[in-house]
């Protein structure tokens, strides 16, 4: 069976800042992979190329069986369909309410009954703790909330591929606790590959199977989530450890 997500060699650069630096990563279906590095190593950049929102300068992309790279905007809407997102600066719609934003995905699927999409959305807002904020605009939420309607909408379509970027920050460690428990509850069920991206490294290190550490444009360290603090580089040691800064960046 192909990998889920699969780069060979990809570059992508902003002017004459080369972000990515000839990343090679596969994603084995079904597995959970954290991908961690300092601000402005790359990381969600390289979620939006693997989700065809950017395209790389140079390199291939893989995902789901479908190439990404050199795609077009149809045949990668139609790819998107199979993959929930949550961005790290939510990307709701302000202008539906709190239910309707989790209901999209499954609109643009299709194939329920009203009364069926219904009860998946009031499922999900359960889950996050959301019940009573359906009628909402998101303009009324907290940040922490607003993160909340996004993992609902991530998961409600239950995808074959899920990215999370940054799924709890914002969020009290016990809300975290509980959103990471239901991240793991729902990829159990569903057998979905996850990519998740996280500052909250510890956290992340009891979700995810194996970590990816991202660093001046090149994957430095891929292992085990529980040996991180293990690891042989002394920079993947002194970032985990929290000894580790790094500039800040919004393309981080």
């Amino acid at each position: 069976m192909a990998d889920a997500i699969r780069l060979d060699g990809v570059v992508k650069r902003y002017g004459r800042h080369e972000v990515l630096a000839g990343i090679t990563l596969d994603v084995a279906r079904g597995a959970r992979v954290g991908l961690i590095g300092p601000a402005a190593s790359g990381k969600s950049v390289l979620l939006k190329l693997v989700c065809g929102l950017e395209q790389p300068d140079r390199g291939h992309i893989h995902v789901l069986g479908e190439r990404v790279d050199g795609r077009g905007e149809s045949a990668l809407g139609e790819l998107r369909r199979r993959i929930g997102m949550l961005f790290q600066n939510y990307a709701l719609f302000d202008f539906l309410s709190v239910a309707d934003n989790v209901a999209f995905p499954l609109e643009q699927r299709g194939g329920l009954t009203a009364d069926a999409l219904a009860a998946r959305v009031a499922d999900r807002l359960r889950a996050v703790g959301l019940v009573g904020s359906e009628d909402k605009l998101t303009g009324e939420l907290s940040g922490g909330m607003k993160k909340r309607v996004g993992i609902a909408r991530a998961t409600v379509a239950d995808a074959e591929l899920v990215i999370y970027d940054e799924p709890t920050a914002g969020l009290d460690p016990v809300t975290t606790q509980k959103i990471y428990d239901l991240l793991a509850a729902d990829q159990q069920r569903t057998g979905a590959t996850v990519l998740a991206v996280s500052s909250d490294v510890v956290a992340l290190t009891k979700f995810v199977d194996e970590i990816a550490f991202l660093y001046r444009g090149h994957i430095i360290f891929r292992g085990p989530a529980r040996s991180i603090e293990d690891a042989a580089d002394p920079v993947v040691r002194q970032f985990v450890r929290g000894e580790l800064a790094g500039p800040l960046d919004e393309a981080s």
